[in-house]
């Protein structure tokens, strides 16, 4: 089952409704350190409704401690971003990618997009639109990924 991974989340709701969707579709949801917020928020144990339960959580102190061990597990980090050089439907995903996404404000740095093995975009057809909200851009693409590994 792919992975979802938010580097640096700064909004206590995109976090949980993204844990509300991980719960859904039993995907383990990872969160890179600093968060924007304390865990313990009442506004993302609100947007994660009581499914919090459900969500298998883990929490890595930094960009470095995630890298290290996701590379000890199998699996290609795909970064997200609006700059990607993929369109996230021509990927093939398999179950032990890990979907990364960035911080609200900023995305992935270049440094964390060098790191990834591929990078996925998500169209949008404004270029006067900076990003999509980060919850769409993750369910927009975990789903993608469980839609084709599920085929």
């Amino acid at each position: 089952m792919p992975r979802v991974v938010l580097v640096h989340p700064e909004i206590p709701p995109n976090t949980g409704n993204i844990a509300r969707t991980c719960a859904a579709t039993r995907t383990a949801l990872h969160l890179v350190e600093p968060l924007g917020f304390e865990l313990s928020d009442r506004y993302l144990k609100r947007a994660g409704l009581d499914y919090w339960p459900y969500v298998d959580l883990q929490v890595h102190p930094s960009w470095s401690a995630f890298t290290t061990a996701a590379r000890k597990q199998s699996g290609r980090l795909i970064g997200f971003s609006k700059s990607g050089t993929d369109c996230y439907t021509d990927i093939e995903y398999a179950p032990d990618d890990w979907l990364l996404f960035g911080k609200e404000t900023a995305g992935l740095s270049t440094d964390m997009l060098a790191a990834c093995d591929t990078t996925a975009r998500i169209p949008m057809a404004e270029p006067g639109v900076r990003s999509l909200n980060l919850s769409a851009s993750a369910a927009i693409g975990l789903f993608e990924a469980l839609r084709q590994i599920r085929s």
